[in-house]
């Protein structure tokens, strides 16, 4: 408890870091004050809750703004969806490639056009969002009705993926992440609860059971965000003026999910395209019936499909962020190399071959904690629980929190700050010191 204490301490005594988890909490709650506005026009009395199938899915990621008919009814997903047109841009159109290559101004000219391909995109959701209403709950339906909503909508999208980046620059932690995070919290309560209570009339045991094996799938989550190989590098001897370094070893440490959350995230984000347009398109169509049927989070066909897009992405997300090439090319100029490897091409191989080879497992692990919600619902777990069993929800909160908790040390680390560890020194923060210099 002591330990605690010092460390809260500690990070409000850095001024920067207490600014900045100040601002967090203020966009944050401008962020939950807007997902309770319900759009003009519609009766929140009338609404029918979204409890079930992949629209309750997005309603979890967006903390209930869907089911309310909020301003933020769609939030930061169609930013996400353009996210990912523009990441497979980089791989099949020349121009995109070379501005992924220009380094910062390069990713800025791809933000940009993230943000303006933004605005179709939601455009277009809004409209599938709006034939998700049922007719009760609209006052006074029409086309004036339905081209307000949509540029209301639109508005409230771009504001949060505003706020998105006002918590990166000024806050703590990636703020889209962050905002899909706080959605996913804010029905953790009210779903454990509801667990709660439907299994204490069939006995507690079953509930504590369902605790103990929530805990372990954490711990999982964890442990497949938190693992890496490390690869062996030796650095060759240096001579300064008469004196004669030895040569070192370290390591280059390769995560076995170099991915993060993103992957989930993309493929949710796809998923949730053909049940909005099975519920836009005639509803007595039997294609549009089928496909509302396949596409729903217990059937097999869903999970099938997500486990392959999950995969997918995880490959192609750790492509565009790994470089292979770049790294060898470091170790190089640096007097590194990898034991047993010639530098250069071979190392950038050998390195390659490597990431390909953990990639495979993280990528199916990744992709069978995914579909664990749906096991769980199988096997007895009430819906709105069984989001937080794994999945999405689970991933998505693990990442988002171990990444602030790292972005939290680092600000203690350059202040000389040991509230993170028991010991009254950090380990390695010394080597980490010297080789920063």
């Amino acid at each position: 408890m002591n330990k605690f204490i010092t460390t809260i301490k500690n990070i409000f005594a850095i001024e920067d870091l207490r600014m900045r988890i100040f601002n967090t909490l203020f966009f944050i709650a401008i962020y939950r004050l807007g997902s309770y506005v319900v759009l003009p026009g519609v009766d929140p009395n009338r609404l029918k809750a979204t409890t079930g199938g992949v629209l309750g899915i997005l309603d979890t990621l967006l903390g209930g703004a869907f089911s309310h008919a909020s301003v933020f009814a769609l939030g930061i997903m169609p930013y996400i969806s353009a996210s990912i047109v523009l990441q497979l841009l980089t791989i099949a159109v020349p121009y995109f490639q070379k501005l992924q290559k220009e380094g910062e101004s390069g990713r800025k000219k791809i933000n940009q056009y993230t943000r303006v391909l933004t605005i179709p995109i939601v455009a277009l959701q809004s409209i599938g969002f709006i034939a998700t209403i049922n007719a009760e709950a609209i006052t006074n339906p029409g086309p004036f009705f339905t081209i307000s909503t949509a540029l209301i909508i639109t508005a409230g999208t771009l504001f949060c993926m505003w706020l998105g980046e006002k918590i990166t620059d000024k806050g703590i932690g990636n703020g889209i992440s962050m905002i899909i995070m706080i959605g996913i919290v804010s029905r953790l309560p009210g779903a454990l609860i509801g667990e709660a209570t439907a299994r204490t009339m069939r006995g507690s045991l079953i509930f504590l059971i369902e605790l103990a094996v929530l805990f372990l799938v954490v711990m999982a989550v964890i442990i497949l965000t938190q693992a890496v190989r490390q690869i062996p590098v030796q650095y060759a001897k240096q001579v300064g003026g008469a004196a004669q370094l030895s040569s070192q070893r370290q390591y280059i440490p390769m995560k076995v999910n170099a991915a993060g959350v993103m992957p989930i995230i993309f493929a949710q984000s796809l998923m949730f395209v053909p049940a909005i347009a099975a519920s836009a398109w005639n509803k007595d169509s039997e294609t549009a019936g089928l496909i509302g049927t396949w596409f729903q989070p217990n059937h097999w066909v869903y999970n099938l499909v997500f486990g392959l897009l999950i995969i997918i992405f995880t490959y192609f997300y750790t492509a565009i962020s790994v470089n292979p090439n770049q790294i060898a090319d470091d170790l190089k100029r640096s007097g590194g190399f990898i034991p047993g490897v010639k530098p250069g091409r071979d190392t950038s191989e050998y390195i390659d071959e490597v990431l390909t080879r953990i990639t495979l497992p993280g990528a199916v692990a990744l992709a069978a904690i995914a579909i664990l919600p749906s096991l769980a619902t199988v096997a007895g777990v009430t819906r709105p629980f069984a989001q937080f069993y794994g999945g999405t929800s689970l991933i998505i909160m693990v990442g988002v929190v171990l990444d602030t908790m790292n972005q939290v040390k680092s600000y203690l680390l350059m202040r000389h700050y040991d509230g993170m560890m028991k010991s009254g020194k950090v380990r390695g923060r010394s080597q980490n010191i010297a080789l920063a210099s």
